[in-house]
């Protein structure tokens, strides 16, 4: 029989979820910047800029699954993840106004607050595919178990 999750494995699962937000909302928050950039007529994007969005992300990774209930990880979007996404992708805008990401263009933080919101929104969808993927696997699995089970048992009685 096996043992149920530790404390340790749970820490861990967390830690890995989170790491993977960081990358996923970096990835979406750089090319933002990155076509902001070339728009602009710069290929050259700024080293603490981008140390500035990847810090973001662990921190925000880490307020979304320790204190908004890993809202983007949801089945659904209701008001109260409505309200947690457009408060992160707020947060996300003000960091970006206040950091300079943007030369503090108004309307360009704007945008990106809008373009984060559909991240988020691309998030969830993109976890929910992936929870009904891993479903079907496991119902697929556990229909392949039974039926090699019951053929144990045919042949055991036999």
């Amino acid at each position: 029989m096996k043992k149920s999750v530790t404390r340790w494995e749970k820490y861990l699962t967390e830690e890995i979820g989170i790491e993977f937000k960081a990358c996923l909302y970096f990835f979406a928050i750089l090319f933002f910047y990155s076509v902001y950039r070339v728009a602009c007529g710069s290929l050259e994007a700024g080293i603490i800029h981008m140390t500035e969005m990847i810090f973001l992300t662990y921190a925000m990774g880490y307020v979304q699954v320790y204190f908004l209930s890993n809202f983007d990880e949801g089945d659904k979007l209701g008001i109260r993840e409505w309200l947690y996404l457009t408060g992160c992708s707020l947060v996300y805008g003000a960091v970006s106004y206040l950091g300079n990401w943007f030369d503090k263009n108004l309307w360009v933080s704007l945008g990106y607050v809008l373009f984060m919101m559909f991240t988020y929104v691309c998030a969830v969808w993109v976890y929910k595919m992936k929870r009904n993927i891993d479903e079907r696997i496991l119902n697929d699995d556990l229909k392949a178990f039974q039926e090699r089970r019951n053929l144990a048992d045919e042949s055991d009685r036999n």
